[in-house]
């Protein structure tokens, strides 16, 4: 199994920057994706972009392209996601989640994972 340990948010000011950690332990695959989701207050979840361990393939969300980048550490089993420019519409509970190699379609669905981190807040203000 998988353990997801995730830290780094908190509260910033619109245009600011924070930079979210999620750190795994456990049996990990080759395999495996590390995907990053988020839930806005009052609404779904909501795919931000995903990265796979074995190619370094990494997939965003259109809403975040070109302002959020993921990267990770493989000696250390850690995931990054550094969000910048951020907006108000931003501010949601932030979540890790591995699972195994899926499809390119099941990458960007919540209920495709099965290992989830607690979450992390970050509130963006105006």
């Amino acid at each position: 199994q998988v353990q997801l340990v995730e830290s780094g948010g908190g509260l910033v000011q619109a245009g600011g920057s924070l930079r979210l950690s999620c750190a795994a332990s456990g049996r990990t695959f080759s395999g495996y994706y590390m995907g990053w989701f988020r839930q806005p207050p009052g609404k779904e979840r909501e795919f931000v972009g995903c990265i796979s361990w074995s190619g370094g393939s990494i997939y965003y969300a259109d809403s975040v392209k070109g302002r959020f980048t993921i990267s990770r550490d493989n000696a250390k089993k850690t995931v990054y996601l550094q969000m910048n420019n951020l907006k108000p519409e931003d501010t949601a509970i932030y979540y890790c989640a591995a699972d195994a190699n899926m499809g390119p379609s099941g990458r960007t669905k919540w209920y495709e994972y099965n290992y989830w981190g607690q979450g992390t807040q970050v509130t963006v203000s105006s």
